[in-house]
């Protein structure tokens, strides 16, 4: 656990306004948070993100301009509620002073933290290349493998070749460094590694393997990886919409719509196939889509391909509720209490008929092959 006793940090502390650093901390790890949630969704709001983009960077410029004297509050947000958000800010911090030991206490609290330690990466990312660039060059041939993956995560999210130790990495012991190496070979489109992803599409891992398909799909090679995409899209999963896309892009077509088309004949499976149809960038199913909003199983698949296909009804009033109620007895069975963005068909099926005279006469289609 981080104490509350004061330990040196650096430079003098300066005189501070507690209330409104306190309010920095705990704003700046919220917005990023709320950041990392957003960019989750498929497709993302961009505009919306970039909002709350500005909103973090004020927060973090007030605890630039608090210096190490901030550091009490950052301490506090963590122990008060150690999640992505504040292990965010607690690494971020770190990084902007300086501080080895403070950074260290980061990197042991992503050791511990669940998923893939996402605040202390997304600090990695949120920091100029140049600044961590001497962590990154000590982490990615270290020999703890928390480490590696960090080292990794950093490459990642600033699109940096490791060039020859790259190759090392997609081989590495550790399953998770193996993982996000693949994803950064697929990701820096590293053609001379084909043989080695291949390879990992027979790896124990089921991440691994994923990632290997993924890769090999952004490299032309999704003939190899095709089986292992469609295979984890079916099964649903954190990865499923990722793996659908790669799925699409690999192609071919008409291929690829037979294949949705049988998974809409299942029902575990249908609204992957809903999701799909907006992927496979065919305004035509518009009225399909509207369709679809109408079975309460199918209408949060039905929206999200909506806003693939049209991103202006993004900025239409009325498309959507939160408020499951509002769409009849069905949905708020299905939904219960929950806030869940649901399209509202009418009034999509209005806006459209607006934007789009005279569709209406193609009505809904069965399927997506």
């Amino acid at each position: 656990m981080v104490t509350r006793k004061q330990k040196s940090d650096g430079a003098p502390q300066r005189p501070i306004v507690a209330d409104v650093v306190r309010q920095h901390a705990e704003q700046a790890a919220f917005f990023w948070a709320q950041r990392d949630t957003l960019m989750l969704d498929d497709p993302p709001d961009l505009h919306v993100v970039a909002g709350v983009d500005r909103r973090l960077e004020a927060n973090l410029d007030g605890l630039r301009i608090a210096g190490p004297a901030a550091w009490p509050f950052v301490v506090a947000a963590y122990e008060d509620f150690p999640e992505k958000g504040e292990l965010f800010l607690y690494a971020w911090m770190a990084i902007e002073q300086g501080n080895g030991d403070r950074l260290a206490e980061a990197v042991e609290f992503g050791r511990q933290s669940q998923g893939d330690a996402h605040g202390l990466v997304g600090a990695l990312a949120w920091h100029n290349p140049a600044t961590i660039a001497p962590l990154v060059r000590d982490w990615i041939g270290a020999q703890d493998a928390f480490e590696r993956f960090l080292g990794v995560s950093a490459c990642l999210g600033h699109d940096v070749d490791p060039k020859q130790m790259l190759v090392r990495l997609v081989r590495d012991p550790d399953a998770r460094v193996r993982a996000a190496s693949l994803r950064l070979a697929g990701k820096l489109k590293r053609a001379d590694l084909v043989r080695e992803l291949a390879a990992r599409l027979q790896d124990d891992n089921e991440k691994v393997r994923f990632w290997s398909a993924w890769a090999l799909t952004e490299l032309g090679s999704g003939d190899l990886a095709s089986p292992e995409l469609r295979k984890v899209a079916a099964n649903g999963g954190a990865h499923a919409l990722t793996a659908l896309r790669s799925v699409v892009r690999a192609g071919p077509d008409q291929e690829v719509r037979a294949w949705m088309g049988g998974l809409l004949q299942k029902s575990e499976t249908a609204a992957l196939a809903v999701r799909g149809a907006g992927m496979l960038g065919d305004r035509t199913v518009l009225h399909w889509l509207i369709h679809q909003m109408r079975t309460p199983a199918m209408a949060p698949a039905a929206g999200a391909a909506l806003l693939e296909l049209f991103p202006e009804a993004r900025a239409a009033e009325g498309l959507f509720t939160l408020d499951p109620t509002e769409l009849g007895q069905a949905f708020e069975d299905h939904f219960g209490d929950f806030a869940v963005k649901l399209p509202v068909a009418a009034s999509v099926r209005a806006w459209s008929d607006g934007m789009f005279p005279g569709a209406a006469a193609n009505g809904p289609i069965d399927s997506v092959s």
